[in-house]
């Protein structure tokens, strides 16, 4: 069986290490609070590690963090081709504008409510789709780590109305939505009311990334792919379509409010 380059070099790393720090299996599974069974898996390349593994394991073994990049990589190897560039920029972002007019943007997804739109369409296969789902959660790792951009969301509220899976998805995504809102200080959301009526926003979804140098780049996802424009004319164009929409938005603390109260209307 072929595996992953990335997922080989991560095995093969983690062994070599493991042993020189005169570690067993299960010495290292205590020290990092996971499963023998897992770290065995791991290095016979048959599970995929976490980002918590990787770091977990970095911090034990000291290694300078190895393993969080080696599996940066490897979440990146899993993406489709067209999504991988807006994958880096979106990790390593100071700050993320992000706005949706259809449905809760990935960095914000629960599990049951990424795999229900991503099962959307009909054509992953059901490894394939639980690939994608782990993938879009293990992304959302930015939000919580020490140097996580500053993100700023605006969502229509029909994204809230909107029955992507059912009542019960539904009201736990909102949840999970306020509790973000509300416990993560640099993530900002905002709620455009439907009585705003037609605004510049319907016109579709982007995303403006902020990197540590250099220009803003805005990110915008189609049917068939996605595309990242970095000229300064379309990014000038960009953010003020943002400004127009951000005046339209609620603020954060009301929007919150808005969010929880349709939470409990999915019953």
């Amino acid at each position: 069986m072929s595996y992953s380059p990335i997922l080989e070099f991560f095995a093969e790393e983690l062994r070599i290490v493991r042993t020189a720090a005169n570690m067993s299996q299960a010495d290292l599974a205590e020290a990092i609070n996971y499963s023998t069974a897992l770290v065995g898996k791991i290095e016979n390349c048959d599970r995929r590690p976490s980002p918590d593994f990787a770091r977990r394991c970095d911090k034990v073994l000291e290694t300078g963090g190895l393993f969080e990049r080696a599996q940066r990589k490897l979440g990146r190897e899993a993406l489709v081709a067209w999504f991988r560039e807006w994958a880096e920029i979106e990790q390593e972002a100071d700050a993320l504008r992000s706005f949706q007019p259809l449905f809760v943007p990935g960095l914000l997804q629960t599990e049951a409510y990424a795999r229900t739109v991503l099962s959307g369409s009909g054509l992953l296969r059901s490894q394939a789709l639980e690939q994608q789902v782990t993938t879009r959660l293990e992304r959302q790792e930015l939000l919580t780590r020490d140097q996580s951009p500053l993100l700023t969301v605006v969502m229509d509220e029909s994204v809230l109305r909107r029955p992507v899976g059912g009542p019960q998805v539904m009201r736990e995504q909102l949840r999970h939505l306020a509790k973000v809102g509300e416990s993560l200080p640099r993530v900002r959301l905002h709620v455009v009311p439907g009585a705003a009526g037609a605004y510049a926003g319907l016109n579709g979804p982007f995303v403006v990334a902020t990197p540590p140098t250099g220009d803003d780049i805005v990110y915008i996802e189609g049917q068939l792919n996605g595309q990242t424009y970095d000229r300064a004319d379309d990014i000038k164009r960009t953010v003020q379509v943002w400004e127009s929409i951000r005046g339209e938005a609620l603020p954060h603390q009301q929007s919150l409010e808005l969010i929880s109260e349709m939470a409990e209307t999915w019953t």
